[in-house]
């Protein structure tokens, strides 16, 4: 496409749509629709650009033009509590079951390699002796070592709050470093998953293991979750970059960025419940089982939360995007 003759082409319609917007008065009928015309016109040549001629100057032009024509013709819009419902009931739990393919492998994958840290570990002093001392080792494995005083050691509000502060980071840069070409978020998850699998391995040499799950599985089961789920959608991002698919990889990138930036949120609140469970239900005097019980419910509800309601939204087309209409316009690519 030659820009030059393209801009000559349509300047007129481009500074009559300016001209339109900076209208004091009320626009007549006629103006109105004109002015709707020339916003739908606008945004089609502002996507021919992008895509066949980028100029900097002149795209940054076009896209204040056409955001401000979005603003006139579909009036200013703010957050509702309605959008806050929509966002819980449709557009996260859909987001999270759109990402299964990518997070399921990834929790699967992950409980398999923390089980073979732990089975090395528990199976090789020699690897035990490079963790810590002897003395050190037993401090921390034996009944009322370190590993269980953790859970007690700060008030549970507060350890709550930190819990949730270092996972809702853990899960947050998962999302956002994995359009770094996914390599951050294996590195993040392989740091996870080795904590893991040391302290099963521990544990597991001191005769301890159950006592260990008893303590992790309560908070555990649904604060993996969001992690794996952070994890999964951080390396589908990643992969966005290397293969955008039919869409240009400036569109795909753009749509699962704010997809992604919407599951920050949400797992912001999952991992919000999995910190109040470590910090007020896992050091409690309840009895093993019904910790256990408390945390397996817990994972069941997010799963049902998931796949019906998420399921159920992504049939009927919802993605965890930005509506089509606060979308950036474009045009349609050839399959």
């Amino acid at each position: 496409m030659d820009l030059d003759v393209f801009v000559s082409a349509h300047r007129a319609e481009w500074d009559r749509l300016d001209a339109l917007l900076r209208r004091r008065r009320r626009l007549s009928g006629a103006e109105a629709d004109e002015l709707v015309a020339l916003y739908q016109r606008t945004a089609t040549h502002l996507s021919l650009i992008q895509s066949s001629a980028p100029d900097p100057q002149l795209t940054g032009r076009l896209t204040h033009l056409v955001a401000r024509a979005r603003s006139a013709v579909t009036g200013t819009r703010s957050a509702s509590w309605r959008d806050v419902t929509r966002f819980l009931t449709h557009g996260f739990p859909a987001a999270v079951y759109r990402s299964r393919r990518w997070w399921i492998p990834t929790a699967l994958l992950s409980t398999v390699l923390a089980a073979i840290i732990g089975w090395w570990v528990a199976t090789h002093p020699e690897v035990q002796s490079t963790i810590a001392a002897p003395s050190e080792l037993r401090e921390m494995t034996r009944p009322g070592g370190e590993y269980e005083t953790y859970y007690s050691s700060h008030p549970a509000a507060s350890f709550a709050a930190q819990v949730w502060t270092n996972n809702a980071q853990a899960a947050a840069m998962c999302l956002v470093l994995g359009a770094f070409l996914c390599f951050p978020v294996i590195w993040i998850l392989f740091q996870n998953m080795l904590n893991l699998g040391v302290g099963i391995g521990l544990m597991s040499s001191a005769g301890r293991l159950d006592t260990f799950l008893g303590l992790v599985l309560p908070h555990g089961l649904l604060e993996l979750t969001a992690v794996f789920v952070a994890a999964g959608t951080g390396l589908r991002l990643g992969w966005t970059v290397i293969d955008p698919g039919p869409r240009t990889r400036r569109t795909a990138l753009a749509e699962e960025g704010r997809s992604a930036l919407g599951m920050a949120i949400g797992l912001a609140l999952v991992l919000f419940v999995s910190g109040a469970i470590e910090g007020f239900v896992t050091p409690s005097g309840l009895p093993t089982w019904a910790r256990i019980a408390i945390g397996i419910g817990a994972e069941l509800a997010f799963l049902a939360y998931v796949y019906v309601l998420g399921g159920r939204a992504a049939r009927a087309g919802e993605t965890g995007d930005l509506h089509r209409d606060e979308r950036s316009a474009s045009v349609p690519l050839a399959a």
